[in-house]
Order: C-alpha cells, then sequence, then structure tokens
C-alpha cells in the first residue's frame, strides 16, 4: 500500500508520499501562514496524488475525541489565527480516503517505535524542544488519551536554584516550554546572541533542569522503556543529552533505577524525518 502523511508544524508543513520510510515517492514543502492558504495548498497536493490511506500529525493542542463536534480541529494554540481550525476535515476531503490524525509528537514516536529508536517497546515516549515542548506519551502501544492528549510540555516543575527566569509561554508563564524552548532562549538573551551560545553557557543548565525535571515526571508517570528526546534546540546544542540524563538520575536519586544497556534517553533515529514518517506511520494504524 501507498500512504500519504502530512506533518503540521508551526513554521512550516510536510507532505509526504510512500509506502515506508525506505522509499519516499514525493515530498513537499508548504510554509505555515493562513490556515486557508496553508490547508488549501496542501489539498492541492493531496489531490494529485494517489494513495490508499491518509494520516495527519499536528501542533496542537488539537481535539482527538471523534465523538466531540470539534474532532480534527485545533483548539487552544497560541499561534495566530489557528485556534478553532479544523485540519482534518478540508484534508480528509481531498484526500477522498480514510483518514487517522493525532499530533505530531504521539506520530513521531510512533514513528520512532516502528522503525526507529523505540523498536521492540510498548512504551515510550518522545520529547521535541523546539519552538515549543511537546511529548508524545505512548502505553501498551497506544497513544495515551483522556478527555485531552498529552500536553506536558506546560507542566509546572521546580526552578533551578537562582534562575528568576519568568518563563515565555503566553499560558503558564515557567512552564517546561516557557523555560527551555527556543522561544524561552531568544528572551532570555535576544534573538542575535542565541546561535552563538557556547556549550559551556549557564543558560544551557536551566534548560537541561527543565528538560530533567519533565522527564522525572514522565518516569514517574509512565514509566516508558525508553524516551527520545529531539528538536531544533537538541540538534543545536547536542551536549544537552546526556546533561538531562545525568539530573534524571540525581533527580530520581535511586528511588526508581531506569533501565540498563542503551541510554535511558536517546537521540530520534529517524531525526527531522520523525514528524513526516510519523504521519505515514498514522496512515498505516488506518483500516479500510
Amino acid at each position: 500500500m501507498t500512504y500519504a502523511g502530512v506533518e503540521l508544524g508551526g513554521t512550516k508543513c510536510v507532505a509526504i508520499l510512500a509506502p515506508g520510510p525506505g522509499e519516499v515517492l514525493a515530498r513537499e514543502t508548504v510554509p505555515t501562514t493562513s490556515p486557508e492558504e496553508t490547508l488549501g495548498a496542501i489539498a492541492n497536493i493531496l489531490s494529485r496524488w494517489q494513495f490508499q490511506a491518509l494520516g495527519i500529525a499536528s501542533f496542537g493542542p488539537v481535539d482527538l475525541d471523534p465523538q466531540s463536534a470539534t474532532y480534527g480541529h485545533i483548539t487552544s494554540t497560541p499561534k495566530p489565527g489557528w485556534a478553532g481550525t479544523d485540519v482534518l476535515g478540508p484534508l480528509r476531503h481531498a484526500a477522498g480516503v480514510p483518514a487517522a490524525f493525532d499530533t505530531d509528537v504521539n506520530g513521531a514516536a510512533l514513528a520512532e517505535m516502528r522503525w526507529g529508536s523505540g523498536r521492540g517497546f510498548q512504551d515510550f515516549a518522545y520529547v521535541t524542544v523546539g519552538t515549543g515542548v511537546g511529548v508524545g506519551l505512548i502505553a501498551n502501544g497506544l497513544p495515551m488519551r483522556g478527555f485531552a492528549h498529552c500536553e506536558m510540555g506546560h507542566i509546572r516543575v521546580a526552578r533551578l536554584q537562582g534562575d528568576k527566569f519568568a518563563g515565555s509561554c503566553p499560558f503558564h508563564g515557567d512552564c517546561v516550554e516557557g523555560l527551555a524552548a527556543g522561544p524561552s532562549l531568544i528572551a532570555r538573551v535576544g534573538t542575535e546572541h542565541v546561535a552563538g551560545l557556547a556549550g559551556d553557557d549557564p543558560l544551557w543548565k536551566s534548560v537541561a533542569w527543565a528538560l530533567a525535571q519533565l522527564c522525572h515526571t514522565i518516569v514517574c508517570a509512565a514509566a516508558p522503556r525508553a524516551i527520545a528526546v529531539g528538536g531544533g534546540v537538541l540538534d543545536n546544542q547536542p551536549h544537552l543529552l546526556r546533561r538531562i540524563e545525568t539530573m534524571l538520575v540525581e533527580s530520581l536519586n535511586g528511588y526508581m533505577t531506569l533501565p540498563a544497556g542503551a541510554p535511558y534517553l536517546r537521540a530520534p533515529a529517524l531525526g527531522r524525518d520523525a514528524g513526516p514518517l510519523g504521519a505515514i506511520a498514522l496512515a498505516m494504524t488506518v483500516r479500510p
């Protein structure tokens, strides 16, 4: 079977056509502008392709309740103009095939479990740190659900002693996203200085601390077999991964012992393709 996947991101969207990760037949990128312009461009792409199922992995928050009147809509996102947008409806209509819809991070987690750093696991977490902090949390092979999806990037955490930064999240101030995501770095040091921050800059201790606290919560709440941590911030500062794991072990303080063997915190094996391939992984869950 051939599948189509759409990853909706805050700055760009990727449409991909593939039977799997080893044979990508087509890939097109669309800038994320207004909902009408962006979704219209993606719908046009999908209408030109031939495939049997569609997967949509979207930035959020999104409504994932199939019984809800706003199923497939983006909800309370801070991205201007996108709150309340119906994503699933117009793309499914353009595709004309069955579709699966989930968060971008849940899709990425499923892709890593199928083809990457989470292979062999039924319990796995995927954390991305970029313009926001998102967590895809999979338990017993399925994305965790309740009245909403996982939003652990917005948990409040214990602050690193001496860090007085108020946080940049417009909803919660100093949640993990407000302390560790890209906008937080810009708010702390200015746009022109972020790229030049050295690996030993004190700022990275605050970022690693917030992310270690997030991982502490994930471990205590769900005990996944491993956690993949990626995104633009980690791509640019790969030293953070080991610092976060060291702080995580110190924070757990022997109460829980992480699985032995490979590093518990690991880079996504699919790299930046985890998102688009996450949409393909979602399409593969569609039943005819």
